[in-house]
């Protein structure tokens, strides 16, 4: 059997596709000639397992999606109290290209505005750095992160700069208070790099799982940050990743996202998965449309809202035991989506044939809605690979186990 989650998010695109609200970029030249039609799907586990779907692969400019990677950076290279002397992380309720500063310090409210995030660009590496290695610094750590080597979109970047009077205008605005020394010019010029980095849907779901996952890259195994870095990351991200709208999504989606105007966003579900969406057409607010309608139909579906969470539990799947006869799963916990996709990942493992395959659940606490149709889906697959298939499930955890065609488990005793 295959996994159903791929086919999900292609069902996700599907049922999005004709929503054409919203416009490109256009006050940059090089985004105003994206195709608005791109829509693309990824989503990363923290076991490592990357599903995706539509134009998951297709390069674009990251833009302010960067912009809780390079803080997380920022945190690793000058150490907490001397990024939060600069930054704030506090919500500004105020659009990304806002000056918002507090009153009596003068620092940016957060990492999340374009305040914040030139002032974070500046922070990396430390005083003396030139603007070359901070950008060498940005493009090293983002790379790290996606487990692959990403590359600087020139062009991107040079349009960028011929428009970017209100980015050079703030910075010499946080120049005169003091905020940072280094040259306006300088600085906006390598947040300007850092913001045309190159990434897919891909790319941003495997840099996200490694924020859920406490700093570690699940691919590659890598330690890229420490717990509290992430944790720090992730909770600027929740209180202003999505800018004047950030209240408002948190309570409807409850999903720690970012967003840029190139039309990519990125989600992060602490312990379980990242999220990355391309679409380029953005609402009022400089959010993807469809990314928004993305993300909000994964957290309905997949119960991945943060403050709905229920405990993940153990591992979902304590052991699959093979005999000539018969094929034992044995499942236990809390399965909700992440702990389902573990389950069905394991069972497209088994090659199609005969032998019954038995359920038993008695280990588990419960199964959330998302859990249990997936879990019931993987039966489904297997009975359709030739496998007859048992349920031992004396508390009755699987309510109602139809597996989706009016198939019933064999109930054992």
């Amino acid at each position: 059997m295959r996994t159903p989650v791929p086919e999900y998010l292609q069902e996700v695109i599907d049922d999005l596709t004709d929503i054409r609200d919203g416009d490109v970029a256009d006050y940059i030249p090089d985004l105003a000639t994206a195709d608005p039609e791109r829509f693309g799907i990824a989503l990363a586990t923290v076991g490592g397992r990357v599903h995706v779907a539509g134009d998951a692969d297709v390069e674009f400019s990251i833009q302010s999606v960067s912009k809780p990677f390079v803080y997380a950076a920022a945190l690793l290279d000058r150490g907490f109290e001397r990024v939060l002397d600069s930054v704030g992380a506090e919500p500004s309720g105020e659009a990304f290209d806002e000056l918002s500063l507090e009153a009596d310090s003068h620092r940016p409210k957060n990492p999340m505005i374009n305040a914040g995030a030139i002032t974070t660009h500046q922070l990396l590496l430390g005083e003396h750095a030139t603007g070359e290695e901070r950008v060498a610094r940005a493009v090293e750590f983002l790379s790290e992160l996606a487990g692959r080597r990403l590359e600087i979109d020139e062009s991107v970047k040079r349009s960028e700069l011929d428009t970017a009077d209100r980015n050079l205008a703030l910075a010499h605005l946080l120049r005169n208070y003091r905020v940072f020394s280094t040259g306006a010019h300088e600085v906006v010029e390598g947040y300007t790099a850092q913001c045309s980095i190159l990434v897919t849907a891909r790319d941003l779901a495997v840099m996200g799982a490694t924020l859920a996952n406490g700093g570690v890259q699940p691919l590659t195994g890598a330690q890229v940050m420490p717990g509290d870095v992430a944790r720090q990351t992730l909770s600027v991200m929740a209180a202003a990743g999505m800018y004047d709208a950030a209240g408002t999504w948190f309570s409807g989606v409850g999903i720690p996202a970012k967003s840029g105007v190139s039309g990519g966003m990125l989600g992060v579900l602490p312990g379980q998965v990242g999220i990355g969406v391309f679409s380029p057409r953005l609402d009022s607010h400089g959010n993807s449309v469809r990314g928004v309608e993305a993300c909000r139909r994964l957290s309905t579906d997949m119960n991945l809202h943060l403050m709905a969470s229920d405990a993940a539990g153990s591992a979902s799947v304590r052991d699959i035991e093979y005999d000539d006869n018969e094929i034992r799963v044995v499942l236990q916990g809390t399965i909700q989506f992440s702990g389902a996709e573990n389950i069905v990942d394991r069972l497209q493992h088994i090659e199609p044939g005969d032998t019954t395959i038995l359920f038993d659940v008695r280990r588990v606490d419960r199964f959330l809605d998302v859990g249990r149709r997936m879990t019931l889906e993987g039966m489904r697959r297997l009975r359709l690979d030739g496998h007859p298939i048992a349920l031992y499930d004396p508390d009755q955890r699987l309510p109602s186990p139809d597996m989706g065609d009016g198939h019933f488990p064999e109930q054992r005793a």
